[in-house]
């Protein structure tokens, strides 16, 4: 079933989303300051390509010094180009949303703006994680 989910949402929308995501990637590594920013749009280019099988976790803990840096670089990358990205996530989930087949396709979509604004202190997985699960690096 994720096969036949991944192979639909690839041909109505996530191309085109992904290929948003590499556009914002490859903008953000124009700066050295920002290249960490441009590694994580490729990371969520990828899971914007085939997202059914996979999710996303926490990794840092909260008042670590990870969590702080992680952080200052999701208000950076929320400002340059999460809004945009998930306006594009918005858009694509309504018109997903028209058929009673595109109806799991505008979940996945909606499920994706959390990540897709905040990157930074999360990371994409295989397979499904319950609720409050946490990946300790």
């Amino acid at each position: 079933m994720r096969l036949i989910l991944n192979i639909i949402w690839l041909v109505f929308g996530g191309l085109w989303l992904a290929l948003g995501y590499i556009f914002f990637g490859i903008l953000a590594c124009l700066l050295i300051v920002t290249i960490p920013a441009g590694v994580a749009s490729f990371r969520m280019a990828s899971y914007a390509l085939w997202p059914f099988g996979r999710t996303v976790v926490e990794t840092s803990q909260p008042g670590s010094v990870g969590a702080a840096g992680a952080a200052v670089m999701n208000v950076v990358w929320f400002l340059v180009a999460g809004l945009w990205l998930a306006i594009g996530h918005i858009t694509t989930a309504a018109a997903q949303a028209v058929t009673i087949v595109g109806l799991p396709l505008a979940v996945a979509n909606i499920k994706m703006i959390p990540v897709t604004c905040f990157p930074f202190g999360k990371v994409i997985v295989s397979g499904y994680r319950p609720e409050g699960y946490t990946v300790k690096l």
